[in-house]
């Protein structure tokens, strides 16, 4: 099995690092710190933009053919484009109070999914995966703990999903022309103590990118059997999720957490080259 090593992308820590994506027109990378209420972005100069918010946002998700982002938050879906927000979608009369969004992905027909997850330390994890269509709101897939890492296949008939607190990243039949999913089955668990899934990306050769919370580590695991290929390194306890990015998309851009953590490199950004490549990512449709 092959041991790569990350990379600080600068020594700047964010509280909860998440959601990390990439441009390949622009070379722009963006992430979120959901603490902070902050959507992130860089370009090639090196230089990091803050748009804070009022409210956590736990994922920014590009927008096909418009410079923005949609923005998962917890009152709601709200676009951010030129230094502009305005609600696209309400959420109160979805979302209990105590839930906020988490993950966000763009399926490759342009749907957004979404999940819910609880926003305090004082209520058990709970939530559900939602999909955002033609401005209808719909749940997906009930009854989730921490809804996280989101993922389609090259040929668009499978459907990854993360959920870090039922140990497992699932693989579900998807049909690309309604967007529906079915047959949850577990992929591969995370109940040996060693830590949970998080985030994660897929690679051209429908191989998962899986982010390990409370492991260090993103781990690289086939889209068929769930057998781990491959494992990066990273000098952060909390590792959350991680993209694909760089002139040759080989390289993975991966986002931590440093809330509780006082070492140099809790809550960095990081990057490692790899030996696979990715996909351009998809983009939302409004």
């Amino acid at each position: 099995m092959k041991i790569f090593e990350a990379s600080a992308l600068g020594s700047e820590r964010y509280g909860l690092g998440e959601g990390p994506c990439y441009d390949p027109v622009t070379g722009m990378i963006s992430w979120v710190d959901i603490t902070a209420n902050t959507l992130w972005t860089m370009h090639k100069n090196d230089v990091r933009e803050p748009f804070v918010f009022d409210q956590p946002i736990g994922a920014a998700v590009p927008v096909k053919d418009r410079s923005g982002f949609i923005l998962a938050a917890k009152y709601g879906l709200y676009l951010y484009e030129d230094g502009k927000i305005r609600l696209i979608k309400d959420l109160k009369e979805t979302y209990l109070d105590f839930w906020r969004s988490n993950d966000a992905k763009a399926d490759p027909a342009g749907r957004l999914w979404f999940g819910a997850s609880v926003g305090d330390d004082d209520h058990e994890a709970d939530g559900n995966l939602y999909r955002l269509s033609e401005g209808q709101v719909k749940i997906m897939q009930p009854g989730t703990k921490i809804s996280n890492g989101m993922a389609w296949s090259s040929d668009r008939t499978k459907f990854y999903f993360s959920d870090t607190l039922k140990y497992a990243v699932f693989v579900y039949d998807y049909d690309h022309e309604t967007g529906d999913i079915k047959n949850a089955r577990p992929l591969c668990t995370y109940e040996d103590g060693n830590g949970f899934s998080d985030g994660l990306c897929i690679d051209c050769d429908d191989n998962l990118w899986i982010a390990v919370w409370g492991g260090g580590r993103v781990e690289k695991r086939s889209g068929k059997t769930g057998e781990k290929l491959a494992e990066i390194r990273v000098p952060s306890h909390n590792v959350t999720s991680c993209c694909f990015m760089g002139e040759n998309m080989d390289t993975l851009l991966i986002t931590t957490s440093g809330n509780g953590f006082e070492g140099q490199g809790e809550g960095c950004l990081y990057t490692c080259k790899t030996d696979s490549t990715g996909p351009a990512p998809d983009k939302a449709v409004l």
